[in-house]
């Protein structure tokens, strides 16, 4: 079993701008299979009303809580839990505003669409909220040059909002674009982290931080 380690190569708080160097580099190993995912959290019922007005097929998930004797709904039949908890599309959003106490905050997500067709509506729909965008199954070609051949199981590119980390540990005030890799370590030492640097150089990019694993 492998792992992907994902470097930053581009940092803007312009989301359009942000979006655009994104693509650019998810256009260097796009290839036939690739695919598109979104996910945002979204703090407030008015928020996750907006949202569902701009992505009407988006799915929508409120937190379970979780207490000292385990998850809120361990042990509840799937089909008895709460439709927000279980994941809703926008119309099956509930209207009473009590019904999202505690679910707070809601997330948000599309999985596996065609490349091209959520990102431009979920880039200005997203506004101040933590989330990303990710492209995946690219196509990374061999580098000779630098002694590497190509990767295709974690080629992938991610577009991270108001935040720098992917796991969202910290809010921020600009956006990060990604460049994943295969995690390959020898000696303590990331033995791909080159070819990461070879990769942001083909569209005119550098690595600009450390690399990312969760």
């Amino acid at each position: 079993m492998s792992n992907d380690i994902a470097y930053p190569v581009f940092r803007t708080p312009d989301p359009a701008l942000a979006l655009a160097t994104a693509r650019r580099l998810m256009e260097f190993g796009r290839c036939e299979h690739s695919d598109v995912s979104v996910y945002a959290e979204l703090p407030s019922v008015a928020e996750v009303r907006r949202v569902a007005e701009a992505l009407p097929e988006g799915w929508f998930r409120g937190r379970e809580g979780r207490g000292e004797s385990g998850w809120e709904f361990e042990g509840v039949p799937f089909d008895e839990q709460p439709p927000l908890v279980i994941g809703v599309q926008a119309a099956g959003l509930p209207a009473d505003p009590a019904a999202y106490e505690g679910r707070l905050p809601v997330e948000f997500e599309q999985f596996d669409l065609p490349v091209g067709s959520i990102e431009d509506a979920f880039t200005a729909a997203i506004g101040p909220h933590t989330g990303e965008i990710n492209w995946q199954s690219l196509s990374w070609p061999d580098a000779p040059e630098a002694g590497f051949y190509g990767e295709s199981k974690h080629a992938e590119v991610t577009l991270l909002f108001n935040t720098r980390d992917r796991e969202y540990a910290e809010p921020a005030d600009d956006h990060t674009v990604l460049v994943h890799v295969r995690s390959t370590v020898h000696d303590g030492v990331q033995t791909r982290e080159p070819y990461a640097h070879w990769l942001a150089a083909q569209v005119g990019l550098a690595i600009i931080g450390p690399g990312q694993r969760i």
